[in-house]
């Protein structure tokens, strides 16, 4: 291997192609059955409205853990705050959780929301024929970047201004699923 690219990067790179296949997967098959078991365009729009704004928190997380300070998590795991010891692993981990967080969840958010968009906008044509279908659909596309483009600014704004209070939050609610489930977040 090159001395750019190690073997666990490459590792890596390859489940995460494999973990975005499955969960775009996952979720274009359920949203698509949701949109068209109900074929209720409030529903569409809801579920529209909600895949943008998890695609927007979670490009924030990812900004957030790639600036957030380390030290002050060190201290606050010492004295054994609950979610300190939780976030001093996703900052630890930052590339890899940015990655899933900003690109993997942010992505498939993306596409997502583009093939909800066309549903609707399908939906909305054949509820009023009379409207062109070229500019419905430019409609619909424009409408879906800016919300989520203008959300994940201020995403970004945000998280970088406030990237330790996001990641001690989010690293309270990893701590509360660990304690529920068992199930620890980078064991090792």
């Amino acid at each position: 291997m090159s001395g750019y690219i190690r073997k666990n990067h490459l590792i890596s790179a390859l489940f995460m192609a494999f973990l975005t296949f499955v969960i775009a997967l996952l979720m274009s098959i359920g949203s698509e059955g949701l949109v068209k078991s109900v074929n209720h365009s409030a529903v569409a729009i809801a579920l529209l409205l909600i895949i943008i704004l998890l695609g927007i928190i979670f490009d924030t997380i990812g900004t957030a853990v790639t600036a957030a300070e380390l030290p002050p998590f060190n201290a606050r795991a010492a004295k054994k705050i609950f979610g300190a010891r939780q976030a001093v692993k996703l900052i630890r981990n930052a590339g890899l959780v940015a990655n899933f967080c900003s690109d993997v969840v942010g992505d498939i958010a993306g596409t997502l929301s583009g093939a909800i968009g066309a549903g609707i906008a399908l939906n909305l044509l054949d509820r009023f024929p009379l409207i062109d279908a070229v500019w419905m659909g430019a409609a619909m596309t424009s409408i879906i970047a800016a919300v989520m483009v203008g959300g994940k600014a201020l995403g970004k704004h945000l998280a970088v201004n406030h990237a330790n209070q996001i990641i001690f939050k989010v690293a309270v609610v990893i701590g509360w699923w660990e304690n529920l489930t068992g199930m620890e977040l980078f064991k090792k």
